[in-house]
C-alpha cells in the first residue's frame, strides 16, 4: 500500500520506509504534519480559456455568491470579475490574491458600486438571486448549487465556455485516476476527521473531500461508508481510525483538536501509532467546492502520499 508505506519510530520525526528522515517544509500541529501549509495561492487559477466557437466573449462579470468564484477561477477568467456582491472577506483565500482584491460591494450595493462594476453578466444562486436586481440591464443567470461538477458546467455555459468546462472536467478525472494508481488507492482505507470547537466529526462520503477521494478511488473504513457526517463520541471513538487519517480544523476547532490529537486514546489508535496522520486545510477540503478546490485536494493527496514515502 504505497500511500501507507512508512515506518514507526520512537521519535516524532516523519520517516521514509528505510528509516531516513523526510526532508519537508511542512509545519506541525500536535505532532501532526500539515500538508502544503505554504501553498502558493497565486497558482490556484487555470490558464485563461477561450469562449466556445461562434460565441462572443464576456468582458465584465459580477457574482452575488462567492461560491461561484471557484468555477470562474478554474476557467482562468478571474481577471474579468469586477465585483462580488457579498460582504468584505467573503472570498475564500485559496482562490488567490487577484480575486481577494476584487471589490466586495455588499449584498445591497449602492448605485455607485453598480456603475463601477459595469457588469455584462451577473452570476447568482437561488439564495442570492435578489441581489441581481441591483444590476438592471445586465444579463443575470442563476446557477443551481446542486453538485460541484454540474455547477461548474452551468457556469461554463453561462460564460460561453461549455466546451472548455467539459475539457477541464475530463482532464481532472484523468488526473485523479492517475493519482489513484500512483497511490495504490484501492488498497488503502483513509479516514477523514474534522475538529470543531468542542467536537470531532467523521466526514461522510457526500462531503466535498469525500467525493474527491471517491473519484480518486480511495477507500474509506467500513464504519465511515455513509453519506452523512458521523459525530464521534465515547462509544464510536475508534471509528475515526484508518490506515491513514486526514484531520482538519473547523473555525475555532484548533484548541480542541490539539487536545484530542495529544490524548492517550487517540495516540493508542493504529494510524497515530504509525504516524500516519496528516493535517489539511478545512476550508479547501470541506467548506468550499468546485474544480479549483478539487485540484488542490488532489495535490494534497499526492503531497501526503509523498510525505509518507509513497
Amino acid at each position: 500500500m504505497a500511500v501507507l508505506s512508512a515506518c514507526g519510530s520512537s521519535d516524532t520525526v516523519l520517516r521514509k520506509p528505510d528509516g531516513q528522515p523526510i526532508s519537508t517544509s511542512t509545519t506541525r500541529i500536535a505532532a501532526v504534519n500539515l500538508v502544503n501549509p505554504d501553498r502558493d495561492f497565486t497558482k490556484t487559477c487555470s490558464a485563461p480559456t477561450a469562449p466556445d466557437a461562434g460565441r462572443s466573449d464576456i468582458a465584465r462579470i459580477v457574482v452575488t455568491d462567492p461560491a461561484l468564484l471557484d468555477a470562474v477561477c478554474a476557467l482562468g477568467i478571474e481577471a474579468k470579475v469586477t465585483a462580488v456582491a457579498a460582504a468584505p472577506g467573503a472570498v475564500p483565500a485559496y482562490l488567490g490574491p487577484q480575486l481577494q482584491q476584487v471589490p466586495a460591494i455588499g449584498t445591497a450595493p449602492d448605485a455607485a458600486a453598480v456603475a463601477t462594476a459595469k457588469a455584462d453578466i451577473v452570476l447568482t444562486t437561488p439564495a442570492t438571486a435578489h441581489t441581481a436586481a441591483a444590476f438592471a440591464g445586465a444579463a443575470a443567470t442563476t446557477i443551481d448549487p446542486a453538485g460541484w461538477e454540474a455547477q461548474f458546467r452551468a457556469v461554463g455555459t453561462a460564460l460561453h465556455r461549455s466546451g472548455a468546462a467539459e475539457r477541464l472536467l475530463r482532464e481532472f478525472r484523468a488526473e485523479a485516476a492517475a493519482t489513484g494508481k500512483r497511490m495504490d488507492a484501492a488498497q488503502s482505507q483513509v479516514s477523514l476527521v474534522r475538529f470543531g470547537p468542542d467536537s470531532e466529526t467523521i466526514a461522510g462520503t457526500d462531503s466535498f473531500a469525500g467525493q474527491i477521494l471517491g473519484i480518486v478511488g480511495v477507500q474509506r473504513p467500513e464504519r465511515q461508508r455513509q453519506s452523512a457526517p458521523i459525530p464521534v463520541n465515547q462509544e464510536n471513538f475508534t471509528s475515526a481510525d484508518g490506515d491513514l487519517i486526514y484531520v482538519s480544523f473547523e473555525p475555532g476547532g484548533l484548541d480542541h483538536g490539539k487536545s484530542v490529537l495529544l490524548s492517550d486514546r487517540w495516540l493508542d489508535m493504529g494510524a497515530p501509532t504509525w504516524k500516519r496522520v496528516l493535517g489539511v486545510d478545512d476550508e479547501i477540503w470541506y467548506r468550499s467546492s468546485g474544480l479549483a478546490a478539487a485540484r488542490l485536494v488532489l495535490g494534497d493527496l499526492m503531497g501526503g502520499n509523498d510525505a509518507l514515502g509513497g
